[in-house]
């Protein structure tokens, strides 16, 4: 095994970071895949939503009701295509403790939850970008979403 059993503290911290975006990227992609899956399986009364707000409402409540057993915290928007959906306690990260060590690792938890919301608004024929931020932990995140969704934990 020629160069493959190079430990990962001998790493350079490029080579570190561009692995840890390439693992992010792969989380997102598996959550956009299983949230395209989701949107497949939604009742036909669901994908006839008029308005992009209506959609959103959806994910807050139905959606999240289905993944996560609790409804979104709150939705708001600037009237300018980006929305923000926010949950007090997200449960990927409820159970991590305070610090900035933790909070670093948090965008793994949040990537794929990511990719889950814009899979299931790519279903509902809303093209979108989905970003994450995490204010304090435990619990507490924001999806932000454009021109449909933001999420924060």
């Amino acid at each position: 095994m020629m160069g493959l059993e190079r430990s990962h503290s001998q790493m350079k911290p490029v080579a570190r970071e561009e692995g840890q975006k390439m693992s992010l990227s792969v989380l997102e992609g598996m959550g956009f895949r299983v949230g395209q899956a989701l949107g497949e399986r939604l009742p036909r009364e669901t994908l006839a939503f008029r308005e992009e707000l209506d959609v959103l409402k959806f994910l807050c409540k139905d959606l999240w009701v289905a993944v996560f057993q609790k409804q979104m915290d709150s939705l708001r928007t600037n009237h300018q295509g980006t929305y923000v959906l926010q949950d007090n306690s997200f449960p990927f990260l409820i159970r991590m403790s305070s610090g900035l060590q933790y909070v670093e690792e948090a965008p793994k938890f949040l990537a794929f939850t990511c990719g889950l919301l814009r899979g299931t608004l790519s279903t509902l024929g809303i093209k979108s970008l989905v970003t994450a931020s995490v204010a304090a932990l435990p619990a507490y995140s924001s999806l932000k979403l454009k021109p449909a969704l933001l999420f924060q934990s």
